[in-house]
């Protein structure tokens, strides 16, 4: 992956194009940095759950479960499908998928990977 290069003479509309981006990456990576919330992503990545569901993983009352889905709804980071009564949640864009699925590898799977990121921290 390159890193754009940013340099004096960068015109006007594509600074204002970063400009966009890095407030819209800002706004994911902190919907993001609830802990619930990413537990909660990373569950949906595995497909969708309903609210009941979600609670019995994660041992979690039903309030907080419905409080962090609406700001992930408000976030356009999940989505809801109905079938009778039932509401089932997913998450919206198959990106945010791959970034929790690295977010994943880098902290939760066991072996090298999970270790090397913990070791980055340590260093930092």
């Amino acid at each position: 992956m390159s890193v754009p290069t940013f340099s004096p003479d960068l015109k006007l509309d594509q600074l204002d194009d970063f400009m966009s981006k890095a407030r819209a990456a800002s706004a994911l990576l902190k919907a993001l940095s609830h802990e619930t919330r990413l537990l909660m992503l990373c569950i949906l990545s595995r497909g969708e759950k309903t609210v009941g569901e979600i609670e019995a993983i994660l041992g979690l009352q039903q309030a907080v479960v419905s409080q962090q889905l609406a700001r992930l709804r408000g976030e356009h980071l999940v989505r809801t499908r109905r079938d009778g009564r039932m509401i089932y949640y997913r998450i919206a864009d198959p990106a945010l998928n791959e970034l929790v699925s690295v977010l994943y590898k880098m902290y939760c799977e066991p072996g090298e990977k999970a270790h090397a990121a913990d070791d980055a921290r340590e260093d930092a």
